[in-house]
């Protein structure tokens, strides 16, 4: 089926790509048309928080659910100065008229007697207007709001404004991807020799990303879809693309040198590279799929857009691939130096656009450069020349035949050490705090931070963490019970103020607005929520007759947490017996698979551990700039789906031809070394790509896009180094011919799945 497929494309090769440029057109002008509508959903099952939720939404009409946004100033004068007031009033009257706004709640007014500060060096210094928004604001609308109010800010001494809230927070479009491709082409270059070896892999990529981020902003608008999700696609996507289209390029470089034809070659690739290709890539949709059981909204929403890129540049690896190699042919194997100095220049260019290095300047100055040595080239025979590449060493006198023979010399010295290093690595988990970060670990230098540090020293540490106290009032409720709750919060050691008893207009619900002494990423808030809800309220709410739940942000935070904590279970153990089970038909084996399994927890555990280390504790914040945070629930368990299935392809990889070469030769020393030396090149090159793109994400402002890159990043280049290099060969020569046991009831009843095809060596 493979090889049909391969050379179908081949064959019709003008069509498929007319189909891919003009099925990229329709599908980003169709999302163009529509629009995104990115949000955040948490709609969790019966958990208490939801149910507080629910009573405020159906008897305050939402009101008190949180602030999404905020001006919050400061006036050395006095907020109650006479021209400061009248200039925020003015202000505010003007923000009110905006059609995106409901409301504004002025702290010179009635509402907001609780919105100027009354404590410490800042009492009568610092206020805030809450504005109250639409649920279905999003992002866009608030880029609007934001720069009318910057617009309208006014002018007077000694005042200062500052935006808080997600809806008003600044963010910045991530160009890390572009820096991750300038060293892609410099890797590529390097590794293979070829220009166009290198660019086809990152053309491929790119036609997957394309469709794949205008599925996402499609999905967007019938799933709850977080507006990061589009840069998580283009990070997993600009990866598993140039891996998934190296192999292949890869399997089909090496059909050529063999003596078969540009149609028998991509042919055989197909059949054998397409195969490990699909199979990784199925193995990465299906863990990111498997997010889908988890029953909430913005996971699915995530789950869903982070697979289908995966599915796309699968599907342009599989179908894109071979016809642009009908195209290319053998001219694949040919680099002149005009190709490869203009390859160069616009890999500088891209840097230089990634960095923000001179722009514009710098990256048009080496583009044009580029363009100039291809022209200048077709006539400047230096520069039509050929570069000429050495011939390869025989397999045996490879680095990596080498290093295998000394790993396989110090089995137990090299297991026991790389294992060590992995679990040392790993140790930090221990200490995992499951939440969400927020505007307080913005940059310092920007106006939703600042916004949110006035506010903690206006009104103390808790007050960017509300919490929300709620509850339906029975027909005859005694309204003594009321003020019990009311003292009974008060009193509890966690709380800094709770307002008197708020009855909805309906009489049929109430509510008390609590702030912590605690800040809302601090454990000890958390605790005082357990505390609440566990000792505080339960002889006050039995009191009442009716259920009081505690809920707002921090609530909802940990909710979350342990809703998605007491799944991850089931999620890890469905995704490494699907692992298992399929390892064991590919290479019907107990013990490779069992391996594989082990030593990928290993790796994965070590980059949770590296994750940890920086983002939850400050390691190297100086460097980074990450302010210390939770780590998001979420992404534990999106970083085991990725790098799961990606480490699944190095080990199809890898141990497909040491058993290759294990059942050609019985040998099972040798074949771990001859499997190592054929495949390092490919798998280093692939690895370092995937770690320099990844890795690119960390300098992205956005703490998540940058959590997520830093994992990727660690745990590949673990995978690829520690796993493959040390521990696999170690633990294959330790075992010997037991590497490949399997009873025979087992080998009768498990497919027989075929990754790798066949071709004549």
């Amino acid at each position: 089926m493979f090889s049909r497929l391969g050379l179908w494309c081949h064959d019709r090769r003008v069509l498929v790509v007319i189909a891919w440029i003009v099925g990229l057109f329709v599908v980003n002008g169709v999302a163009g048309g529509v629009g995104n509508a990115f949000r955040e959903e948490f709609n969790l099952p019966d958990v208490e928080s939801r149910r507080g939720f629910d009573v405020i939404d159906e008897h305050f009409s939402g009101q008190g659910g949180g602030m999404g946004a905020t001006i919050v100033f400061r006036a050395e004068q006095g907020v109650d100065d006479p021209e400061v007031q009248a200039a925020m009033e003015d202000l505010f009257t003007a923000v009110a008229g905006l059609d995106q706004v409901t409301t504004v709640v002025s702290p010179y007014s009635p509402e907001g007697a609780f919105q100027v500060s009354a404590r410490g060096d800042l009492a009568g210094q610092v206020a805030f207007a809450r504005l109250d928004l639409p649920e279905d604001t999003d992002f866009s609308q608030g880029v609007e709001i934001r720069e009318f109010i910057l617009d309208h800010e006014p002018d007077v001494d000694g005042l200062e404004i500052e935006l808080g809230g997600g809806l008003l927070a600044e963010f910045e479009e991530p160009t890390s991807e572009i820096i991750g491709l300038s060293f892609a082409i410099v890797i590529l270059i390097l590794a293979f020799g070829s220009v166009l070896a290198m660019g086809l892999p990152i053309g491929v990529a790119l036609f997957g990303i394309g469709a794949g981020t205008a599925i996402i902003t499609l999905l967007s608008n019938v799933l709850s879809v977080p507006e990061f999700a589009s840069f998580l696609g283009v990070m997993i996507g600009l990866g598993v693309g140039i891996d998934y289209a190296l192999l292949i390029v890869t399997r089909y470089r090496e059909q050529l040198h063999g003596g078969h034809s540009v149609r028998e070659a991509v042919g055989v690739a197909l059949d054998t590279a397409g195969r490990s290709v699909l199979f990784a890539g199925m193995t990465v949709v299906i863990s990111l799929l498997g997010m889908l059981l988890m029953g909430v909204g913005f996971v699915q929403g995530l789950s869903l857009s982070a697979a289908s890129v995966v599915a796309l540049t699968v599907l342009a690896s599989l179908t894109l691939l071979p016809a642009l190699l009908g195209f290319v042919g053998e001219r694949i194997e040919v680099t002149r130096w005009r190709g490869l100095l203009a390859a160069g220049l616009i890999a500088v260019a891209l840097l230089a656009v990634g960095v923000g290095l001179g722009l514009p300047v710098v990256p048009a100055v080496a583009a044009l450069s580029a363009v100039a040595v291809l022209v200048i080239g077709l006539f400047a025979p230096a520069l039509k020349r050929v570069v000429q590449r050495s011939d390869p060493k025989p397999r045996d006198q490879t680095l990596a035949y080498r290093w295998s023979r000394v790993i396989q010399h110090h089995p137990w010295l090299s297991a026991l050490g790389a294992g060590g290093l992995l679990v040392l690595l790993a140790v930090p988990v221990s200490s995992l705090h499951l939440g969400f970060s927020d505007e307080g670990n913005f940059a310092e230098s920007t106006t939703t931070r600042r916004a949110y540090d006035l506010l903690t020293e206006g009104f103390g540490a808790g007050f960017n963490g509300p919490l929300i106290v709620a509850a339906e009032l029975p027909a005859d409720h005694d309204p003594a019970a009321l003020e019990a709750i009311t003292v009974a919060i008060s009193d509890d050691e966690g709380i800094d103020f709770v307002t008197p008893a708020i009855v909805s207009d309906d009489g049929e619900a109430v509510l008390w607005q609590v702030i912590p002494t605690t800040g809302p990423q601090d454990r000890a808030t958390g605790d005082t929520v357990n505390r609440l809800r566990d000792e505080v309220l339960p002889g006050p709410e039995a009191q009442l007759g009716s259920e009081v739940a505690v809920t707002g942000a921090v609530a909802v935070s940990l909710d979350f947490s342990s809703y998605l904590s007491s799944r991850y279970p089931y999620f890890f153990g469905a995704v490494l017996l699907l692992s298992f089970l399929l390892l064991m038909a590919v290479f019907r084996s107990v013990l490779v698979p069992l391996k594989a399994v082990l030593m990928n927890l290993l790796s994965i555990g070590a980059s949770y551990g590296v994750v940890v280390a920086l983002f939850q504790w400050g390691w190297l914040s100086t460097i980074t700039g990450v302010q210390p945070a939770p780590i998001e629930p979420w992404a534990p368990m999106m970083l085991f789906a990725i790098v799961f299935g990606l480490s699944m392809d190095y080990e199809v990889f890898l141990l497909s031809r040491v058993r290759e070469e294990w059942h050609r030769t019985g040998d099972s020393r040798t074949s771990v070394a001859d499997g190592l030396a054929a495949t390092a090149k490919v798998i280093t090159a692939a690895a370092a790509i995937m770690v320099v793109v990844f890795g690119a994400f960390v300098l992205e402002p956005d703490r998540i896009v940058k959590l997520m890159g830093t994992g990727l990043a660690v745990a590949i280049l673990l995978d690829a180094t520690i796993v493959r290099m040390i521990l696999v060969p170690a633990t294959m020569e330790l075992l010997g011919d037991r590497n490949w046991w399997l009873p025979r009831w087992l080998d009768r009843v498990l497919p027989d799945i075929d990754v790798e095809g066949h071709v004549d060596r």
